[in-house]
């Protein structure tokens, strides 16, 4: 386990299980790293929707969106994921999602185009940035990132603050978002409960089990798999494989 952990952040890409063949000349060019819970999201989405593109993995373990060629060439911000279609440069999974599908790219089951479904997805996104994304980051990079990459483990009082945090806003998932539906936004997968999914899926790599406290969460969370495998599996390699946690695993 430490060999493959050493080999994920340092060693050559190519023995990594990316399951990724060789790179095809695209005019959409998508660059992301699996370990980044919207980038999971956005291949998700891609690949559910048949978007050829040319993969442009991007290994922000070693630092290769901090480049100055990185930042020239292709995202100012220094960010992933982003796209260079046609020669234009975008940033932010949201704002590619929804130019993809004023594209016709995506299809309408995914992120509807009729104003009073889209409204309703358009709402979870906008909610998630900074509730459920930040308070699921921020506990994961606590507990599992930054003891990785320094040594130094967080105090007790500190991962307790940091999970009720996460965790008020699992509550609203449990019992607000998904009170009387099968998925975030209606009856139907979206690119919402993808996106949410995903962010909630990086905290099996700090020990915690949402399943646990959530019944809700976790009868959804197998519902957006079923609807969006093999891609979703495929996305999440990494995050099963770190933490040991198989996909169907009994609690």
């Amino acid at each position: 386990m430490l060999q493959w952990l050493w080999n994920l952040f340092n060693g050559d890409p190519n023995s990594l299980p990316l399951g990724l063949g060789p790179k095809v000349k695209m005019s959409l060019k998508y660059y992301y790293d699996l370990m980044s819970q919207p980038s999971r999201a956005l291949h998700i989405i891609l690949k559910m929707s048949n978007v050829q593109f040319e993969d442009c993995p991007v290994a922000l373990r070693k630092g290769e969106h901090m480049t100055e060629e990185f930042k020239q060439n292709v995202n100012r911000f220094q960010r992933v994921p982003c796209i260079i279609d046609d020669g234009l440069k975008l940033a932010e999974s949201i704002a590619i999602l929804r130019y993809l599908s004023a594209k016709g790219k995506i299809p309408e089951y995914l992120y509807p185009k009729y104003f009073l479904e889209q409204a309703r997805v358009d709402e979870f996104l906008e909610w998630q940035h900074i509730t459920l994304r930040i308070t699921c980051s921020i506990y994961f990079r606590s507990i599992w990132l930054d003891p990785l990459l320094t040594g130094v483990r967080p105090s007790n009082e500190k991962i307790e603050k940091l999970k009720n945090l996460m965790e008020a806003n699992l509550d609203i998932i449990e019992n607000i978002w998904l009170q009387k539906t099968d998925f975030l936004t209606g009856q139907r997968l979206t690119v919402a409960d993808i996106f949410a999914a995903c962010e909630i899926e990086q905290t099996r790599l700090a020990d915690y089990d949402v399943r646990i406290k959530y019944p809700k969460i976790k009868a959804w969370l197998k519902r957006v798999r079923a609807g969006c495998n093999p891609h979703y599996d495929n996305a999440h390699t990494y995050i099963y494989k770190i933490s040991g946690t198989a996909p169907n695993a009994k609690l």
